[in-house]
């Protein structure tokens, strides 16, 4: 029997210039749009000066990677749908001091994964953080494999995106958040650290880690023990780990 090859979720796509125009105009959350090197012409001209005004996250790929999600008249440009509204991160950051609330904050640096960031959004829910901040590039999507490995989680936890994420982390410290990040050089364990005050967590994924310049921003770096001969922890265990001792912190041990 021939095996029939896995369709791809057209729900969280849509092509053509003339549809993503019409995408942007109705006021659709745009994850990304990919347009082909070299594109012209007037039509065009009018999208990009809308993902220009927009600050819509474009990425110009050689036709072959947008053949490869859809064969059919794209025109060299397609746009990935969000199914979650993106917030900017120093107009949330406010709301939650207003609120009366101890900021605890999660920030994703390169973790790619889907499933690993859709099951770090569910715990981060189940824990109480108020927002996870990611970068526009280098960043997993967030598609209907995200938010199914969420278990819904993304459509409650406020998901912040930034274009740099360096300057965003800056933000966070000059607003009086201590930034702890996670990584396998730390001297201490994180159970060591005082994370009950107001505090951004900074995971890296398993195969780069933490950006050095994000790194050096760390009021703290904290350890996870690894007793065993595996070097690392999946980035999902380890964000849940931290997560938790925040939570152990300013519920269970205030």
């Amino acid at each position: 029997m021939e095996r029939r090859r896995p369709q791809k979720n057209t729900d969280d796509f849509i092509f053509g210039i003339r549809a993503v125009i019409e995408a942007i105009d109705s006021g659709k959350e745009i994850d990304k749009i990919l347009i082909k090197k070299g594109l012209g012409g007037e039509l065009f001209k009018e999208l990009f000066e809308k993902i220009r005004a927009l600050n819509v996250p474009f990425q110009y790929v050689p036709m072959e990677k947008i053949n490869r999600i859809t064969r059919k008249n794209h025109q060299g440009v397609l746009a990935f749908i969000s199914p979650v509204t993106f917030y900017d991160v120093e107009n949330f950051l406010p709301s939650v001091f207003e609120a009366g609330k101890t900021p605890l904050l999660l920030v994703l640096d390169q973790v790619t994964d889907v499933r690993n960031f859709g099951a770090i959004v569910r715990t981060a829910e189940c824990a109480g953080v108020d927002a996870i901040l990611i970068p526009e590039k280098g960043a997993a999507r967030i598609n209907a494999d995200a938010v199914k490995t969420s278990a819904g989680a993304l459509h409650l936890l406020p998901i912040c995106r930034t274009k740099d994420l360096k300057k965003s982390v800056i933000y966070l410290k000059e607003s009086g958040l201590k930034i702890a990040a996670a990584t396998e050089k730390a001297s201490y364990s994180y159970t060591q650290a005082d994370l009950s005050g107001p505090t951004a967590i900074v995971m890296g994924s398993e195969e780069k880690g933490i950006e050095p310049a994000i790194l050096r921003l760390a009021d703290e770096q904290l350890q996870i023990p690894i007793l065993g001969k595996i070097e690392s922890l999946n980035v999902s265990v380890a964000a849940g780990l931290l997560v938790y001792e925040a939570v152990r912190q300013r519920v269970l041990n205030p």
